[in-house]
């Protein structure tokens, strides 16, 4: 009589060997990043805060980058936190952003039909692929507010105007200065025509801002 040695289930060739895991996925860092300009085109400048896994700032980056539009300046501040990303080894980068037409145009849910903006897209869309995890969502404004102040810091460092004075980049972002960071007080020339002044030049300030006149007749040279 034979006795039948037990067997183990899934005994075979392979048995010995351990089942395969896959790696796990990289933590991903995130980056917010926002572009404005005052006048569009206009001073323009970008500004971008970019945080690591564990959602410590792990750099503040802000450039003025000339004269230009807002969206121009958008994919400036996104090709900035790619750049900065590749060169700090970032593998899984988190791309967030109030440009509803940048983040559409990197998602390939809109064209790109801008001469100035397709050479920038085609730069950001191919680094964006050197990561083995890319996103880029959209945020509101009131959530990007960190990367906005950096880009307005910017703006301010190079014209000399005070940072409480944030100009029209601001005005189309709807964020109204307080009243206790008001902006330094500033010379313009106007005209009286019929009862009312009309500036010479343009003014900057949020709508409904109040303002104090000093008439003073200017005569011509």
């Amino acid at each position: 009589m034979f006795r039948k040695t037990p067997t183990h289930q899934g005994a075979g060739l392979f048995a010995d060997h351990e089942p395969e895991t896959k790696p796990s996925a990289p933590a991903a860092w995130r980056a917010n990043i926002d572009g404005g300009s005052r006048g569009n085109p206009g001073p323009a400048a970008y500004g971008v805060v970019i945080r690591n896994p564990r959602g410590e700032i792990a750099a503040r980056l802000k450039k003025y980058i000339g004269r230009t539009t807002n969206n121009v300046a958008e994919y400036y501040g996104l090709i900035a936190a790619l750049d900065y990303a590749q060169s700090n080894n970032v593998r899984a980068l988190h791309i967030e952003s109030d440009s509803e037409l940048l983040v559409k145009q990197m998602r390939g849910q809109y064209k790109v039909k801008s001469a100035d903006l397709q050479p920038l897209f085609e730069r950001a869309k191919k680094m964006s692929q050197s990561f083995v995890s890319f996103r880029i969502n959209h945020v509101y404004r009131e959530q990007n507010r960190e990367a906005d102040t950096l880009a307005n810091e910017a703006m301010d460092e190079v014209s000399g105007v005070p940072r409480a004075e944030n100009g029209r980049a601001k005005m189309e972002k709807g964020n109204a200065p307080s009243p206790s960071t008001a902006p330094a007080a500033i010379r313009v020339r106007a005209r009286l025509r019929g009862g009312v002044l009309y500036p010479l030049e343009d003014i900057n300030l949020p709508e409904g801002t109040e303002v104090e006149i000093l008439l003073k007749p200017h005569s011509k040279s």
